[in-house]
């Protein structure tokens, strides 16, 4: 398992997006009702950063650029111009900590 420090779990706040940038790849990690999700951040339809996306209390986001919008949870792309999914990683918390496991899909 190849598991990436995020950040504390306060650092990000309710209805909150972060963009954590990896050797390989940039992740994007939202703060749902206190529930933490990880996708890529780049939008499937088009060039633009997820985590500046509109994150809804329904746990989707929209992406900025062409109001594609997509499941946290499970990363699927719930309306057009996006058709292709985003990738989503496991999010595991502890001691305080969100970290980020970049080998798994969750």
């Amino acid at each position: 398992m190849t598991r990436i420090t995020a950040c504390e779990t306060g650092a990000l706040a309710d209805g909150e997006a972060l963009k954590i940038d990896t050797p390989d790849r940039q992740i994007a990690l939202f703060n749902i009702d206190g529930t933490f999700y990880a996708t890529d951040d780049r939008c499937t339809h088009g060039n633009a950063s997820m985590s500046e996306g509109y994150v809804e209390d329904d746990g989707t986001v929209e992406c900025p650029l062409h109001a594609a919008r997509f499941c946290l949870k499970t990363g699927a792309a719930l309306c057009q111009p996006a058709t292709e999914a985003l990738r989503t990683y496991p999010v595991i918390i502890s001691d305080g900590m969100v970290y980020i496991d970049l080998e798994a899909q969750a």
